[in-house]
């Protein structure tokens, strides 16, 4: 039994109680009296209206499911094969109030941006809350060596066969732990190869790196290749090039700054479309000895903002999972996180980073932030907590609690309690998840005014980022952003959540492509255009990101470097990288695409019409036909979405891991987390409904894959095993997700997984 404080009506759990008075609250010169009271109005004033957006999300699914039904079964008596007209769909949208009239052109008003949101385009890091040690490594993966990411992934040559150690970076030995820009700090006694170092792949590193710096910050004449020496003379950059030939580089603004004495420089710092490259000199150091200009490592700002996420990459069910969550933002924003763990025998303890410090080229100097910008990402308005219970007994809606205390905490940088200053414009940043269309948005912006009152703090400073990952926020993108438009600082694009969506709400319109086929549906490429062209058409350009989704794949860094360049060559200001080292190679890209030129050249553009929008993914009568007689193609697509599910599920349920490198089917490590599962399982609840496998074949292929994920876990020594029983939680869990997915508000994943990790936790 949960042991509970009352205040000011509400039962809320003592250890959050905790919390909050003696751990959150002090420092942000808010009162107990005050918050406390504040909650209570805010629950009063808020339930209710969030409760009546849920209930017209269940209303127009209600409405459109009947039309797909009756639209059906009309095709079906009149012999018609072809799928309905997205044109008549679309005057049906209109008559319910699921695709809104679009009003006129707009600017946004949103000021006080930080740098890091309105003007430099750069990747975006996500990281879940309750790992205290990935937070960390998110929050200083602001700075990345690029010789240890290429060095240390299959960027430039493939990763070591399974069962062996990934080969150290260049500096590195066996074993050794490396933070980004580790190897600069390395010391003379370390300057021996160690017996696993690849002198040709260190070459092909270091040549990947000077090609690439001829690229985007040339030399007046040769190559960065051919430098013997970086000086700083009379507050410019001297290069020499050997036998006393000296050059500048091509555009000389580019230096921005240097450390140590200038005729003999430890760094160089340079700057190019707003990012920051740093070379490292030390001809003490084991790379930096061999090269010609003493280059031992160079240093690209890479993750320049970071979403600290307590939704879809977290498993917090409960007040306890809650105050984890809340107690390591806590600790990110105050600077005093920390995360001890044991690697290689050795104990680590992993700090946030320091501020990094410069001269400028006149000598005076200057600081650079050490960590990426932070953004929080609360939960969307679906699910409610057991953390609070309201004057009736019943749980609060869970994104209120999180808005509050979010922003409570964040105010503790506002008011400089501590050396990590993140927030320095005095913007407090909260993405928004799963909203559906305009007035969902204008609740938000709501209860951020409300929360800025309670906390009295001036209106407009938490900025929304709004998540275009749901239907009908894509088809009313626009309205959407207007609703917002005082403290709108990003919008992006997801396409497993929108998928999911997709799916979701034509689930009666019938069977839908392979999940493989999705990414080459009409539908997807116009909201990718749509998103970009949308935002920009709204003034984003210069006021806030647009952003692009996950790489989901963070062993594939090769495939990365080439594919994920496409990003900001769609105008993307930001995208979603899974780890430091993708963050550091994706860097890369935005040196090479001037952003803000390509927006530029997109501006004015509408490639993204609503007809396109609302041209169905389904398989036509042929396709239908093919595949029911194809039954080893629809055993490969059920055991792929099913083995995807319980490779996540088992971790959810039985260890609350929300987000983590699952296995695929072919033992391909991906990124997943809810969004992906809730894109398989609406795909297997939109076969089985409409009888392309039947609910018996389903619990069979669970059972199967349930195997395979007991291999793949063989060596996990907290695994618990689903086969032969099948009757554990984690696999209870899983095959309700796809056999009742149907049911589900939204296609969401949310309302299961909590109720079985609730029944886990208990019987544990």
């Amino acid at each position: 039994m949960t042991n509970r404080v009352v205040i000011e009506g509400l039962a809320v759990d003592e250890g959050l109680y905790t919390f909050l008075t003696e751990e959150a609250l002090p420092g942000t010169g808010v009162e107990p009296e005050r918050f406390w009271q504040g909650l209570s109005q805010l629950v009063a004033t808020m339930s209710r209206r969030n409760r009546a957006l849920l209930d017209r999300r269940e209303e127009l699914q209600a409405l459109i499911d009947t039309w797909h039904i009756e639209h059906r079964a009309q095709r079906s008596a009149s012999g018609e094969t072809a799928p309905f007209d997205p044109g008549h769909y679309r005057d049906f949208l209109q008559q319910i109030g699921y695709l809104l009239p679009e009003g006129p052109d707009f600017t946004v008003s949103t000021t006080g941006l930080d740098p890091e949101i309105a003007q430099v385009a750069g990747p975006q890091l996500v990281v879940p809350v309750t790992n205290a040690r990935f937070a960390i490594n998110a929050a200083n993966a602001r700075w990345g060596s690029l010789y240890d990411a290429l060095y240390g992934s299959d960027a430039l040559a493939p990763l070591p066969a399974p069962g062996q150690a990934p080969a150290p970076a260049p500096g590195q030995a066996p074993g050794q732990a490396q933070a980004p820009g580790q190897a600069q700090a390395q010391s003379s006694s370390q300057q021996h190869d160690p017996p696993s170092f690849d002198p040709v792949r260190g070459e092909l590193v270091t040549s990947w790196v000077r090609a690439f710096l001829d690229d985007v910050l040339p030399l007046r004449e040769g190559s960065h290749a051919d430098v013997v020496a970086y000086r700083v003379i009379d507050g410019e950059l001297a290069i020499e090039l050997g036998k006393g030939q000296v050059t500048r580089l091509a555009q000389e603004a580019a230096f921005v700054g240097y450390t140590g004495d200038g005729s003999y420089p430890s760094s160089v710092l340079l700057r190019h479309h707003q990012l920051h490259v740093e070379l490292v000199i030390d001809r003490s150091h084991r790379v930096g000895s061999g090269d010609p200009a003493g280059v031992a490592d160079v240093v690209i700002e890479s993750a320049v903002t970071t979403i600290v996420d307590l939704e879809d990459s977290v498993a917090a069910v409960d007040a306890d999972d809650k105050v984890l969550a809340y107690r390591n933002w806590l600790g990110l924003v105050r600077g005093d996180l920390e995360a001890t763990f044991s690697k290689g025998g050795a104990t680590i303890t992993r700090r946030l980073a320091e501020d990094r410090r410069y001269l400028r080229p006149d000598g005076q100097s200057f600081d650079l932030a050490g960590r990426a910008l932070l953004l929080v990402r609360c939960v969307g308005h679906l699910m409610t907590t057991p953390a609070v219970l309201d004057p009736d007994g019943a749980e609060i809606p869970e994104g209120l609690l999180d808005g509050l205390v979010c922003v409570l905490i964040a105010m503790h940088d506002l008011a400089r309690n501590s050396d990590a200053s993140y927030f320095r414009s005095g913007s407090i940043y909260v993405v928004k998840p799963k909203m559906h269309g305009p007035e969902e948005v204008a609740f938000a912006d709501e209860v951020f005014a409300e929360i800025e009152s309670i906390l009295g703090l001036p209106l407009g400073t938490v900025k929304m980022g709004i998540m275009d990952e749901e239907r009908r926020t894509t088809l009313n993108l626009k309205e959407s952003i207007r609703a917002a438009k005082g403290r709108i600082a990003f919008i992006n694009t997801g396409f497993l959540d929108r998928t999911g969506d997709e799916i979701h709400t034509s689930m009666q319109a019938g069977p839908m492509v392979p999940k493989a086929d999705m990414r080459r549906q009409t539908w997807l490429a116009a909201y990718e255009n749509n998103n970009v062209d949308v935002g920009l058409a709204c003034g984003l350009r210069g006021r806030a990101q647009i952003g692009k989704g996950m790489w989901a794949a963070p062993d594939l860094m090769a495939d990365m470097l080439r594919d994920k360049i496409s990003h900001p060559q769609a105008g993307a200001s930001c995208a979603w990288v899974p780890s430091p080292t993708a963050a550091t190679l994706h860097a890369t890209h935005y040196h090479r695409v001037d952003v803000g030129c390509r927006q530029e050249e997109l501006a004015g553009k509408r490639r993204g019409s609503i007809d396109d929008l609302l041209t169905l993914p389904l398989l036509d009568v042929e396709a239908i036909e093919t595949l029911m007689l194809d039954s080893d193609a629809v055993r490969a697509e059920v055991e792929n979405n099913a083995q995807g599910i319980l490779g996540y599920v088992v971790r959810w349920i039985d260890q609350g891991i929300g987000c983590s490198k699952v296995p695929d089917i072919h033992d391909v490590a991906l990124m997943e987390d809810r969004a992906t599962c809730r894109i398989s399982s609406q795909h297997i609840a939109n076969w089985m409904l409409h009888g392309i496998i039947d609910r018996e074949e389903v619990q069979v292929v669970f059972q199967r894959m349930a195997e395979v994920v007991d291999r793949q876990n063989d060596g996990d020594p907290l695994y618990v095993a689903m086969a032969p029983t099948f009757s554990s939680v984690a696999f209870r869990a899983a095959l309700a997700l796809a056999l009742e997915g149907v049911s589900q508000p939204s296609g969401y994943t949310e309302p299961i997984l909590h109720a079985y990790r609730i029944e886990q936790k208990l019987g544990a």
